[in-house]
């Protein structure tokens, strides 16, 4: 039986005149027909010697990655970053050498518990990660929009991100769930006054605030280290969206995509959005003077003690042209720092130095820093070799060290890549906590910072979490327990709200055991009682902010 290939004579667009467009595979070899299959005859079975069509349905099998585990959801851009004012004096990173110097950028934006297809508007923190190509490597500055976090030892990292996302029984996302984990977890009280505050839903990408939430180290030429947090703040200001704006939000972009849209809009436009860069710094030989622990990650520097210093610009005045080689491929790592910035003995960051780069190999490969997005922009040296899709075409017969015939070597003089370790407290491995916990003290002055509108906005959100199924009473005298010690109108109110709520809610609560979770200690901040609302009320009223008060670090306007 004669074999051909039969197919409408119109069926194919004509190719461009004068342009070798033609379809070809992946191993260059032309494609006459990519809509009918080999036959034998007009209805008999495919044959399997129709390569083009096996590879072109085996690569559509293999399209998807895993996806990460947090920070699923989210878009990146490029652009540059230039210095605009003189840290010499605490760093000898080349990405700071001289004012006026550009590094090119990608930035990352991401929802952090979010699944792929999740809505924008979603009550979530986001990610905001920038990967610097330095001229001496890949610096990545990978944070979230609120400048602390949950938790403060990675042990707990995985019961968190369990906690956060959905109930593997029924693939629910159950309120419950986070309100038992946070009733764990009172150095999760500062954290949670901005993830249920106003600033929970940024209204874009372009109007959110970004923060390296850990305490890291800058050294400068001296060797001398110095503790900094790096704060990214948007030229035009933090805004953010309220329950009340989502159905028309919601109208507007069904498929949730509302700041992926408006950020690639805007570059498109020209209308390139802009950060500026600030930092906070201290002497590390400082760091016991203070109530709180510096390099504890769920704390601010408060502005009063840690002035803001600028040290550049971020603009972001190019969208990527590949979404999958450009954002779901690209990898960051807080491992990744360059000479003259460091790293602190913050114990959930030195957890996410080996967390981060295990996750890309996993879900991306072991080779995985040799994909262009990745690949720092600097000559890359090293004897590692090999392995799956490894395209670097290393050469040479000398893969070892030491080596007579090497071609390089170790630098000479190593700088300091952190602050120096207390030898004080080398006495023995333990498993506690650190000693200065203050889990409430900043958490009560962040609420105090706001008018009664935004308090009540606040508590109806709390109040909501704490009042949902199987949210049952020995949850609720633990949230309490916190809530008194973080403040006590506050607690009055929230408390008034949970007794009108019905069976399982009172007013009365009794305070958490000390001794109810190993290694906790609670540290009880006096905090002036105020009358409880009256019952069945909802929407929260407080007295107004005293003159004075302190205000909170991170959640106002740019000036």
């Amino acid at each position: 039986m004669q074999l051909k290939e039969l197919f409408p004579s119109n069926a194919l667009p004509e190719l461009p005149q004068g342009q070798n467009a033609g379809f070809t595979t992946n191993f260059g070899e032309p494609v006459y027909s990519n809509n009918y299959s080999l036959t034998v005859g007009t209805r008999g079975p495919v044959l399997l010697e129709e390569f083009e069509v096996l590879e072109k349905l085996a690569t559509i099998n293999r399209e998807v990655i895993p996806q990460r585990v947090v920070h699923a959801r989210g878009t990146s851009a490029k652009g540059i970053f230039k210095v605009t004012d003189d840290i010499t004096n605490y760093t000898s990173a080349d990405v700071f050498s001289f004012i006026g110097k550009s590094t090119d950028v990608i930035v990352g934006f991401s929802q952090v518990t979010g699944l792929p297809g999740s809505p924008e508007w979603l009550r979530d923190p986001r990610g905001f990660a920038v990967k610097f190509y330095t001229d001496q490597g890949n610096w990545d500055l990978v944070g979230n929009n609120f400048p602390v976090f949950f938790i403060r030892d990675g042990d707990q990292f995985p019961d968190l991100v369990h906690a956060a996302k959905i109930n593997p029984a029924n693939g629910l996302n159950d309120a419950w769930r986070q309100a038992d984990f946070f009733s764990w977890h009172p150095e999760s009280m500062n954290v949670l006054t901005y993830l249920l505050d106003d600033v929970g839903i940024p209204q874009d990408f372009r109007h959110m605030n970004g923060s390296g939430v850990h305490t890291f180290t800058l050294i400068n030429k001296a060797n001398q280290p110095t503790f900094v947090k790096f704060h990214w703040l948007p030229t035009l200001g933090e805004k953010n969206l309220l329950e009340s704006d989502i159905p028309a939000l919601a109208a507007k972009s069904p498929d949730g995509y509302f700041a992926r849209k408006d950020l690639v809009d805007s570059i498109n436009s020209g209308a390139y959005p802009e950060w500026y860069l600030y930092i906070q710094t201290l002497d590390p030989a400082n760091q016991d003077n203070y109530t709180f622990d510096p390099l504890d990650p769920t704390k601010i520097w408060p502005e009063a003690q840690f002035p803001m210093k600028r040290v550049g610009t971020l603009t972001l005045n190019r969208n990527i042209d590949n979404f999958f080689n450009e954002n779901e491929q690209l990898a960051f790592s807080v491992a990744h720092v360059v000479p003259g910035i460091g790293y602190s003995n913050d114990k959930l960051m030195q957890w996410r130095l080996m967390a981060y780069d295990d996750t890309q190999r996993y879900r991306i490969g072991p080779n995985f820093a040799l994909l262009p997005v990745n690949r720092p922009r600097c000559p890359l040296r090293n004897n590692r070799q090999d392995g799956p899709m490894n395209f670097a075409h290393q050469h040479g017969a000398v893969n070892y060290y030491p080596s007579e015939y090497a071609e390089a070597a170790p630098i000479a003089r190593p700088p300091m890549n952190s602050a120096p370790i207390d030898t004080n407290s080398l006495c023995q491995p333990l498993r506690t906590v650190i000693d200065k916990q203050d889990n409430f003290r900043q958490a009560g002055d962040h609420f105090r910072s706001w008018d009664s509108p935004r308090q009540g906005r606040f508590i109806n959100r709390l109040t909501d979490l704490l009042t949902a199924p199987k949210v049952n009473k020995g949850i609720q005298d633990r949230w309490m327990s916190y809530l008194q010690q973080v403040d006590g109108s506050l607690a009055s109110k929230v408390g008034a709200i949970l007794a009108a709520a019905g069976p399982g809610s009172s007013a009365t609560f009794e305070p958490a055991p000390r001794d109810y979770l190993e290694g906790y200690e609670y540290l009880a901040a006096s905090a002036p009682a105020a009358a409880p609302m009256a019952a069945g009320a909802k929407t929260a009223a407080s007295a107004p902010i005293a003159a004075g008060a302190p205000m909170a670090s991170f959640g106002r306007h740019l000036k």
